[in-house]
């Protein structure tokens, strides 16, 4: 027996079987990308929550959804302990991720030991070219690039800080992390300077968080003394811990970011640091679509605020200048 196919019965057919290819390239989920995020900071740090929030609204705005196209894996709390973040370092890898979001010179340097391949977004390091990171600032090469915090330079800056604010400062212990290569590169910079104002640097090199009430305890035992305190993983996870000591010992003392003061400490001068995640965000999207983090250059911030906390001056009995008052971009009372 013979059917006869007419002509327009031929047509829809031809049009629907072609059509089946994309209905089901259509019921496809999308691949979904990993993002895996490593930081010195513990979990429940809400200004770090502050971070990736701003991180992963970016991302949604530029496509990506968690869930649907993205997924994060975190590892968090390792300031100190080099061997938990070893261990987190081979944990993540393992995973074979499409991308690293890195805070700190120490971590990202871990994970460079372990993939040269898979790409690095750094947040929070201040000489990448020096600690061997990257090549240079504008063609990073190997698999990183990122945004500093800040360069060495900057120090200087908290130096004449303190002093404007507290003139009968003439002893600074300048709190680092032990064996931090960004302490040591702060303190040089510092130590430029430190005879212009008539100042004398000690250094407190603290590994851990008993350390800030021994070592900060012991150097304020002589009048006319303040801190100068530098970013690293240990002095951010404690920073309330240096703030109450410091308030403790009526030390009067300058940070790096605006928490800080926020906490309590006296003045601050740098970056903000959840625009600097804003921005990691759109280097961790033109990766995820195919650029190298070899052409993308490591950027700088390109404006600091300075933050003044009026009521721990007074804590101090410190009268603070009305030309510095003019020039904060923000004043707690």
């Amino acid at each position: 027996m013979t059917v006869t196919i007419g002509r327009r019965e031929l047509l829809v057919a031809l049009s629907g079987a072609a059509a089946w290819p994309l209905a089901a390239r259509a019921q496809q989920p999308e691949r979904v990308r990993r993002i895996d995020i490593m930081s010195g900071v513990r979990e429940s740090d809400p200004d770090a929550m502050a971070r990736y929030t701003a991180l992963r609204q970016v991302l949604q705005q530029l496509g990506w959804s968690e869930g649907r196209n993205i997924r994060f894996d975190y590892r968090f709390g390792m300031a100190g302990n080099r061997d938990l973040m070893r261990k987190y370092v081979a944990e993540l890898i393992a995973l074979q991720p499409d991308v690293i979001l890195a805070a700190g010179t120490p971590t990202v340097g871990a994970l460079q030991s372990a993939t040269r391949t898979v790409p690095i977004v750094f947040a929070g390091i201040i000489d990448p070219v020096g600690s061997g990171l990257v090549a240079s600032l504008a063609r990073p090469g190997g698999n990183t690039t990122g945004f500093i915090s800040y360069e060495y330079g900057l120090s200087v800056k908290w130096l004449q800080l303190l002093k404007e604010i507290a003139p009968a400062v003439t002893r600074i212990g300048v709190v680092r992390e032990a064996g931090s290569p960004a302490g040591i590169g702060l303190w040089a910079a510092m130590q430029g300077a430190a005879s212009t104002l008539k100042t004398e640097l000690s250094p407190v090199d603290i590994r851990d968080e008993g350390d800030i009430v021994r070592l900060i305890g012991a150097f304020a035992h002589e009048p006319n003394s303040g801190l100068i305190v530098t970013s690293a993983g240990l002095t951010i996870t404690h920073r309330d811990q240096i703030s109450t000591v410091a308030a403790r010992q009526r030390l009067p003392a300058v940070y790096s970011f605006r928490y800080f003061v926020i906490g309590g400490g006296l003045l601050s001068y740098g970056p903000d640091e959840v625009d600097s995640y804003r921005q990691a965000a759109g280097y961790i999207d033109r990766i995820l679509k195919g650029e190298k983090p070899a052409n993308l250059p490591v950027q700088a911030p390109t404006k600091y605020d300075l933050v003044i906390n009026l009521k721990t001056a007074k804590a101090l009995g410190l009268e603070v200048p009305s030309t510095l008052l003019a020039r904060a971009d923000e004043v707690i009372e």
